[in-house]
């Protein structure tokens, strides 16, 4: 009886220790998540390496849909309405399919995302957008698939897909100016000093009507006791960018003597760089 719970025990101690053996994956999963202006987006795919091999041409023949990656179907998702290489996609997930070619690659996104592989052929039922892309050659080797956004402002990105010696882009873009121009409306019924700055600030940046910016940052400052030194910089900046060099001249004259009191050597250089532009 000893000796058959001795071997019981045993049997039991070697299942739990094979039951956690883990190794490697030949193809690991990786997952990018990037936020685009306002919009989340967000990456899982598989990333086979190159290992010697000969890929494009080779293991992924030219001509061919590839799911763009390794395992199962490569995805991503948009947490808004975007748009992609020109087309309007819906906030949701999608499949990435490729077709490479030597000096063209097509990438679609796909609404059936789940599963594993690519489909011999593509239902057009089921392409949500299509963009046709030059293939540009690396003058390395990249040894482990990549995916990634790049190239980000606030509104726009670019999806980028690189392996062996091939790069390929694809720009999109996202609702950002639409998300934040609602928002600014739908807080105009009472809106905080923070509130004017942030939207007056927006409007500088974007390029958007100086002139509404400058009633914004007005509206905002009038609202604050004893303005900061880089408040008073960024009221000056959209001074000048409305057209007022002689507010904006004050405006930095301010800044800048604040910005000395609190020892900001770099608010001091920039002041000081802007009155010498506006005051020629």
């Amino acid at each position: 009886m000893k000796k058959l719970l001795l071997i019981m025990l045993a049997f039991t101690l070697s299942y739990a220790i094979n039951a956690q053996l883990q190794t490697p994956a030949p193809s690991p999963a990786s997952k990018v998540e990037q936020k685009v202006g306002l919009t989340d987006i967000t990456i899982d795919y598989s990333r086979p390496g190159v290992k010697g091999r000969k890929i494009f041409g080779g293991l992924e023949q030219f001509g061919k849909v590839w799911r763009t990656g390794a395992n199962a179907r490569t995805k991503i998702t948009f947490s808004d309405d975007i748009t992609f290489a020109g087309q309007e996609v819906k906030a949701g997930t999608y499949a990435i399919f490729t077709i490479p070619g030597e000096k063209n690659w097509e990438v679609y996104l796909y609404t059936e995302h789940q599963g594993n592989g690519a489909p011999q052929t593509l239902d057009e039922s089921k392409i949500a957008a299509k963009a046709t892309v030059e293939a540009m050659p690396i003058p390395f080797v990249v040894e482990t698939f990549t995916i990634d956004i790049n190239n980000i402002r606030d509104a726009s990105a670019n999806l980028d897909i690189m392996w062996e010696q091939t790069y390929i882009t694809i720009p999109f873009t996202v609702p950002t100016d639409a998300k934040v121009s609602a928002a600014i409306d739908k807080m105009l019924g009472g809106p905080s000093a923070n509130d004017y700055y942030a939207a007056a600030g927006y409007y500088l940046s974007a390029g958007k009507d100086p002139a509404t910016a400058k009633k914004w940052i007005d509206k905002a400052m009038s609202k604050i006791e004893n303005p900061a030194f880089w408040q008073l910089r960024q009221q000056s900046l959209i001074y000048a960018a409305a057209g007022d060099k002689k507010g904006a001249v004050e405006l930095a004259k301010k800044s800048l003597a604040a910005s000395e009191k609190a020892g900001n050597t770099q608010y001091v250089k920039m002041n000081k760089a802007s009155l010498a532009e506006w005051m020629n």
